[in-house]
């Protein structure tokens, strides 16, 4: 009660409508007093909306970046302990892939690819009617060679032909092959797409 009083002798005398800011050292002490807590109040809450408010939506979104960042700090720290063994799997693909390269022929091997499958299909006792190389396809890092191949034989001789061209030291791959009978002789038609294989230099 003693406090109710205090504050209302404060204002008592005083009209709030004729303030004045140029005789503001004047003004009473309750006046002054609320005056303050008014600009208080006032820089506070410009303070929390201008600075602290973006400094807040900052953290937040810092925050939200944590698990990514985790989860990036977790890859690097497999990739390092880890670090000696991927080198020696890189190592030994790079081995691979250079036993690889070996195996597709050059430019100037074709003509000798194409020579030693004549000679396979001969040992075979195949009669050959076209051996020829189709026009070549860009396929990735590689250029794909198709050769065309129509032979006569019997059964024996034809099984015998696919697996002496399997075992040849360079690439070669079957495809679309088809087999007709040929009624005069009793013996085989077979129609093969071979296919080899060149490394692209250029890509």
């Amino acid at each position: 009660m003693a406090l109710q009083d205090s504050f209302n002798n404060a204002f008592r005398g005083f009209d709030i409508n004729n303030l004045d800011f140029n005789t503001a050292g004047n003004w009473p002490i309750g006046i002054k007093a609320v005056f303050y807590l008014i600009v208080i109040v006032a820089l506070s809450v410009a303070g929390y909306q201008f600075y602290i408010k973006d400094l807040q939506t900052r953290l937040e979104l810092e925050v939200s970046k944590e698990p990514e960042l985790k989860q990036q700090y977790q890859a690097k720290a497999f990739q390092v302990s880890n670090l000696e063994a991927l080198k020696r799997q890189m190592a030994d693909v790079e081995e691979t892939f250079s036993e690889l390269l070996k195996q597709l022929p050059t430019d100037t091997e074709v003509p000798g690819l194409l020579e030693d499958i004549t000679e396979i299909g001969q040992n075979s006792g195949l009669n050959f009617d076209v051996i020829s190389l189709a026009p070549e396809k860009k396929v990735a890092f590689y250029i794909e060679l198709p050769i065309n191949i129509q032979v006569k034989g019997s059964y024996h001789q034809l099984g015998e032909f696919v697996s002496g061209m399997a075992a040849l030291p360079r690439i070669v791959t079957v495809h679309d092959f088809s087999i007709k009978p040929i009624t005069e002789s009793g013996d085989l038609s077979m129609s093969i797409s071979a296919r080899t294989y060149r490394y692209d230099d250029e890509n």
